[in-house]
């Protein structure tokens, strides 16, 4: 059975994000979508978020490396 939830604000986004009820109702794909382009831009991409990420997921098999900027 298919919910259908109205959001209109950052509050009730908030509270549907944080319920695990009704999380559960999105997809895989929903959930990839969602995680793939929730970040503003690249200066979200920081070394300690993706570890964060890494240990909250048990992810073991990959390393993020920090490199200094580069210029061509």
């Amino acid at each position: 059975m298919q919910t259908n939830h109205r959001i209109n604000t950052r509050d009730q986004f908030m509270a549907f994000f944080r319920d695990d009820e009704t999380l559960n109702s999105l997809s895989v794909d929903d959930r990839i979508e969602i995680f793939s382009s929730i970040l503003l831009g690249s200066s979200d991409f920081k070394k300690s978020l993706l570890d964060e990420i890494f240990s909250d997921y048990g992810v073991e098999n990959l390393e993020v490396r920090e490199v200094g900027n580069k210029l061509d």
